[in-house]
């Protein structure tokens, strides 16, 4: 297997044996053939697109597709084996739609049709042909790194649009623009300068992806506000959501009001809390222990049913005890898990199993007390704008931090922490996404009533982070948002904060630190030209980078 997308990559250079993540080589050569297919049916599809046939329902089971291999998503290898058949029979049936319109004979032979290849999913089958078409298979390095540096943001952009679609939610030109994207990357006629440009394009449409999610949240559960978060528990059985989709949440609070049962948030679930439509709930207790990378403990200490309804599953070890107790819904899924299946038209997806199991559990064993606050989206922060350019221009305020991202095992991820306790009394942290657990529960105090961290919600909020830094140049009537008082030190880990990454690089925020490593998919001379055009930087220690930033 050859992989590296994500930030734990072996040596950063890639995992060869077994992913970083745990992570099979069998598990890794079938996403490497679902997305092989994908690129088949993109590359059809944008040319049934120029002769004016669209099938935005191709774009959305694409981008369910590319969601389900992003990592420490979907660790069932049947899933995948169905879905490779699924894709190769849309595939055929839009080339045979493609052949119709254009009278060309569309075969595995044809020149006309690079990504034609059809194959029995048979296991003995597995290793030799995705070596031939994973990763790898693009022998020059700058342009394989081109290439996946679209593919990963493709995959950050579906899994937003994913979410958004389920709130009924969709963008034509993004829907596009994943196939032409896509398309790109079995196009050997592509320099590697159009092929930047494309890298730039993803960014610009990961941009109109978290506007377009933004708009589906907040139109659907209201702006979330300012919010104090319970980190205790309650008395009664128990069930943890985990992930990121709001419409599951919902659901979930619907089927569970007056059964007992007491839900609660875990890692990216946390911000469900700053949403207005959901304090109502009753039962809807608190947030139960930290990121993403925790659960192993978190889980089993919750004793509870657990939900995992998008991304950041983590393999279970031999001494874990809860299997019996995991429920996964969505693109997420793990062997041996119960899967709660898709809504069906008009109706809500089915969580009675997982409540009837929950009510079986004892209490959560209690892991912490307090309270956390968070809810400070682009909505609210601008309402106090006045306020904060005033402290600006008073000099209470001297910059603004993005620290946004992922969070993750590795030890040197403590850099973050170590940061966010050194910065200066008078700065103040703008963060987005499970990188926040490195500080979110430190007493780092506030500068005239505004708390020193603002935590605008999920990864996708970045979004809103954007907006503020975009609304404040504006308000200070500044030409270039360059100019303004921010700095960003980003952490990052899997494909959506890849997508946020090129997000921010499309809007023109130049001088951005990520770490804790730069992405191992860069190529030394990609590398370069991004460091060049872009000044981006990896992290090095934090009194080095805090004095860069505050002397930006």
């Amino acid at each position: 297997m050859f992989c590296y997308q994500c930030q734990e990559t072996a040596l950063n250079k890639g995992c060869t044996m077994r992913g970083v993540c745990g992570k099979s080589d069998k598990l890794a050569h079938l996403m490497d053939l679902l997305i092989h297919t994908f690129k088949g049916i993109a590359y059809v599809s944008t040319r049934l697109l120029k002769h004016g046939v669209y099938h935005p329902e191709d774009s959305l089971s694409v981008m369910q597709g590319l969601f389900r291999t992003i990592t420490n998503a979907n660790w069932d290898e049947n899933v995948f084996i169905k879905l490779i058949g699924e894709a190769i029979a849309l595939r055929d049936k839009r080339k045979k739609e493609l052949c119709d319109l254009t009278g060309i004979t569309c075969n595995e032979s044809n020149a006309q049709c690079p990504a034609a290849v059809t194959f029995q999913v048979e296991p003995q089958d597995y290793q030799d042909f995705a070596l031939k078409v994973g990763v790898l298979s693009t022998e020059n390095e700058d342009v394989r790194s081109l290439r996946e540096a679209i593919i990963y943001g493709l995959k950050g952009i579906s899994a937003y649009a994913d979410h958004a679609a389920m709130l009924g939610y969709s963008d034509d030109d993004v829907n596009k623009f994943m196939m032409e994207g896509l398309a790109a990357t079995i196009d050997d006629s592509l320099s590697a300068e159009a092929l930047t440009a494309l890298v730039i394009k993803t960014g610009e449409h990961a941009v109109k992806t978290m506007a377009l999610l933004d708009k589906a949240n907040t139109e659907t559960y209201g702006h979330p506000e300012p919010t104090k978060v319970n980190l205790g528990v309650g008395k009664n059985p128990g069930i943890i959501v985990s992930g990121h989709d709001l419409r599951d949440f919902e659901e979930l609070l619907i089927q569970t009001e007056g059964k007992g049962v007491d839900i609660y948030t875990h890692c990216e679930m946390l911000p469900a809390h700053y949403y207005p439509a959901f304090k109502k709930y009753k039962h809807f207790i608190g947030n139960y222990g930290s990121a993403w990378w925790h659960q192993l403990e978190d889980f089993e200490n919750f004793n509870g049913a657990i939900l995992m309804t998008t991304n950041c599953l983590v393999p279970l070890r031999k001494e874990n005890t809860y299997l019996n107790r995991l429920f996964t819904t969505g693109m997420v899924g793990y062997p041996g898990a119960v899967h709660i299946p898709d809504r069906k038209p008009g109706r809500m997806k089915d969580f009675r199993p997982l409540i009837e199991r929950a009510l079986k559990c004892a209490p959560p064993n209690e892991l912490e007390t307090g309270e956390i606050v968070g809810g400070f989206g682009h909505h609210t922060v601008l309402s106090l704008a006045d306020k904060i350019v005033d402290a600006v221009k008073s000099g209470a305020i001297k910059r603004f931090v993005v620290m946004a991202g992922c969070d993750g095992r590795m030890p040197s991820r403590k850099y973050f922490t170590e940061v966010a306790q050194s910065l200066p009394k008078d700065t103040i942290i703008l963060t987005a996404g499970c990188a926040k657990y490195r500080y979110n529960k430190l007493p780092l105090g506030d500068i005239g009533g505004i708390p020193r961290v603002l935590d605008a919600g999920q990864c996708n909020d970045s979004y809103s982070l954007a907006v503020i830094a975009l609304k404040l140049k504006e308000v200070f009537g500044f030409d270039d948002v360059n100019r303004l008082p921010l700095s960003f030190d980003l952490a990052w880990y899997e494909q959506k904060a890849v997508a946020v990454l090129l997000a921010l690089l499309s809007l023109g925020f130049k001088d951005i630190i990520a770490g804790p490593t730069l992405p191992g998919f860069l190529s030394p001379n990609v590398a370069k030209v991004i460091i060049d055009a872009f000044g981006l930087r990896k992290t090095t220690t934090p009194e080095e980078d805090i004095k860069l930033m505050m002397g930006s």
